[in-house]
């Protein structure tokens, strides 16, 4: 197979994924944007975790919501638990690496606030500790996932939403969370400050 061919199959493969996923996921995005944007409009905030490719999606959703997405708006509270190498590696080293996103949710979230958890297997142990602790501070949760939606999936309650990708393939599912981490920016910059003038 030449290599055009190859760029061809995983475009196609792309698209596939996505139309499959958009009757199941759809409604739990627009949930999912409802929920955020109750929270940001009640002076809370978006703590979101994943690791690594999901930790570029968290990273990603953090700088649209602060700086902003595609139209002039005021900056959105949005805080990635992945980027401080200080607070991430002390919690490692002096607890466990599972920790490490739910140490940071416990000392920074309140209960108007939103976990936004992205693992694309649903069994991060990291992921799944981090879902414990918003829970204990009553923090509903929007959780990303793919293949069977894994432990992830089973602690999700009535206020939590999940958003889990009909599929194998982490590649495929990464491209589908970042398309979702789109759309959740157009909705909630549409339900907190309405069509452009």
């Amino acid at each position: 197979m030449d290599l055009l061919e190859r760029v061809k199959r995983h475009f196609e493969h792309s698209i596939e994924t996505k139309q499959r996923a958009l009757p199941c996921v759809g409604p739990e995005i627009v949930r999912a944007a409802r929920c955020l944007a109750h929270s940001l409009s009640h002076e809370g905030k978006v703590l979101i975790c994943g690791n690594g490719g999901s930790a570029a999606d968290a990273q990603h959703f953090a700088a649209e919501l602060v700086n902003r997405f595609e139209k002039e708006r005021p900056g959105l509270a949005a805080v990635a638990l992945t980027t401080d190498s200080s607070i991430i590696t002390s919690i490692a080293n002096d607890y466990a690496y599972d920790r490490v996103f739910a140490r940071q949710v416990l000392a920074l979230g309140r209960g108007g606030d939103v976990l936004l958890a992205i693992s694309t297997s649903g069994e991060s142990p990291n992921v799944v500790s981090a879902i414990r602790a918003a829970h204990e501070h009553g923090m509903p949760v929007i959780a990303l996932s793919g293949r069977e939606g894994g432990t992830v999936a089973t602690l999700l309650g009535p206020h939590d939403v999940e958003i889990r990708v009909p599929g194998t393939s982490t590649a495929r599912i990464q491209e589908t969370h970042l398309l979702t981490i789109h759309c959740l920016c157009d909705l909630v910059d549409q339900l907190l400050f309405g069509e452009e003038s």
